[in-house]
């Protein structure tokens, strides 16, 4: 499960992803803030690729080959990259990572479903220094989600 978030005001974009195995359970959680993206999709985008390059450096431990996402228009436009000309920058760099993965899928998640992203990510965006995390459970200095 992978998400972004982005205001028009916080100095950092939230980026992050939940990675759970077939029986639901936590395996894996990452979460980090960037410099502001320029758009929220532009954040979602980002999220992407990072889960995805974390999963591959990961493969000799991860069959990781479904990502879920609460943004439909990110799945939009990975499946018809040309016809989003302004994220094709974006757009490319997740193409040649898809490649990487040998059966990759994208599908939709409802943000109800992707309570624990969406607060990482939210919670993270609100530092007022660079961050980055990975790990199997959330630290103690981060708010806890939902349904952890």
């Amino acid at each position: 499960m992978v998400d972004g978030s982005w205001t028009s005001t916080d100095q950092f974009s939230g980026i992050g992803w939940v990675w759970k195995d077939s029986m639901g359970n936590i395996q894996l959680m990452g979460t980090r803030n960037l410099r502001r993206c320029e758009t929220s999709l532009h954040s979602e985008l980002e999220a992407l690729k990072w889960v995805m390059e974390s999963m591959l450096s990961m493969l000799q431990h991860s069959t990781c080959q479904r990502f879920e996402t609460d943004c439909k228009d990110m799945i939009a436009k990975i499946k018809d990259p040309q016809a989003w000309p302004n994220f094709s920058t974006e757009l490319e760099v997740i193409q040649i990572l898809q490649m990487c993965f040998s059966d990759f899928k994208i599908s939709y998640l409802p943000r109800t479903h992707n309570e624990i992203a969406d607060s990482l990510v939210r919670n993270v965006r609100s530092f007022h220094r660079p961050l980055c995390f990975i790990g199997c459970s959330i630290p103690v200095w981060l708010p806890r989600p939902p349904q952890v």
